[in-house]
């Protein structure tokens, strides 16, 4: 015989799988903010001649659209039901948005590298001192935004938005140095290695969310197998793990499906065992869990009660 148990029923508590409303707007809030930001210092390095303000204008832009998707994300998922035909509501889309920045931001490296190799080869002559005021104040929108977002209770996507931010701050504070050093040192090189820096410093980040989301998208498990299997046969009245699947629907929801096998045991035992398989599973950030007893009759090599697939 086989019993199975899930421990949040047959769907997803979509309230705690998404954003509170506070983290939603905080978001958007945020977004605001560095679009705001965005235009002030793109219209500055296009008028004053700063390819590192254009830059840092450009890693602005792209956490803007990332704070937008999150923001997105959250909202969608908090007012959409789903039913039985979209079970896990629509929480991909936070992934899908995720994948599709990281891809973007591909091309926009390449923009600020050709710019940077067109400025190695023709100096051009930078306002200093307009250049640094925009970049000062664009610092200031990222420890704005730093402040709204930072908290002791961050969820992810503020977490996300919160070391994105601190990026930008440094893009902000490598701009400030290298139009120091052109005023000071009379070096106008520093703004086009500036500018490779902060594309250096994006491309990190496209690699992360392109890696990040791809991983959630093939389904990628999030935790160990082989030492998740390893906990879950050593529960006592555990004999073996006949099937074990974890993947993640986004980043704030985990699924997992495990089929135990079991010696021949009381009905109280067996709920003991799916209580403590249940409280594994939960351990390992596992928030939608499904647990299949498996009893020695049922897994006779001759028997039909296996799944379609020995992975």
């Amino acid at each position: 015989m086989s019993v199975r148990e899930h421990t949040h029923g047959n769907t997803v508590d979509h309230e705690s799988a998404s954003d509170n409303g506070g983290s939603t707007r905080r978001l958007a809030l945020v977004a605001a903010i560095n679009f705001v930001g965005f235009i002030v210092e793109l219209a500055g390095g296009l008028l004053f001649g700063s390819v590192a303000l254009v830059s840092d204008a450009l890693h602005m832009l792209f956490d803007m659209l990332a704070y937008v998707m999150a923001f997105g994300a959250s909202y969608t998922a908090e007012r959409f039901e789903g039913g039985e035909r979209w079970s896990y509501g629509l929480h991909r889309l936070e992934t899908v948005g995720a994948f599709l920045n990281g891809v973007l931001l591909v091309p926009m490296v390449a923009y600020i590298l050709w710019e940077s190799y067109q400025r190695f080869l023709e100096p051009v002559t930078i306002d200093p001192v307009m250049t640094l005021i925009i970049a000062t104040g664009g610092l200031l929108v990222n420890i704005g935004s730093v402040y709204i977002v930072q908290g002791e209770e961050m969820s992810l996507n503020e977490r996300g938005a919160f070391y994105h931010l601190l990026g930008d701050a440094g893009g902000s504070v490598a701009v400030i140095i290298s139009t120091l050093a052109i005023v000071v040192f009379d070096l106008p090189i520093a703004d086009p290695v500036a500018a490779v820096l902060i594309g250096v410093l994006i491309l990190v980040s496209a690699g992360k969310v392109l890696r990040e989301s791809t991983s959630i998208l093939l389904e990628r498990s999030p935790v160990s197998p082989d030492e998740l299997r390893d906990k879950l046969t050593n529960l006592d009245g555990v004999e073996g793990i006949d099937d074990l699947h974890v993947w993640q629907v986004c980043s704030q929801l985990t699924v997992g499906t495990v089929r135990l096998q079991y010696a021949s045991t009381s009905l109280d035992q067996q709920q003991t065992i799916r209580s403590r398989a249940h409280e594994l599973l939960s351990d390992h950030g596992i928030d939608h869990a499904t647990v299949e007893l498996v009893g020695e009759t049922a897994i006779d090599p001759g028997t039909n009660d296996r799944t379609s697939h020995d992975h």
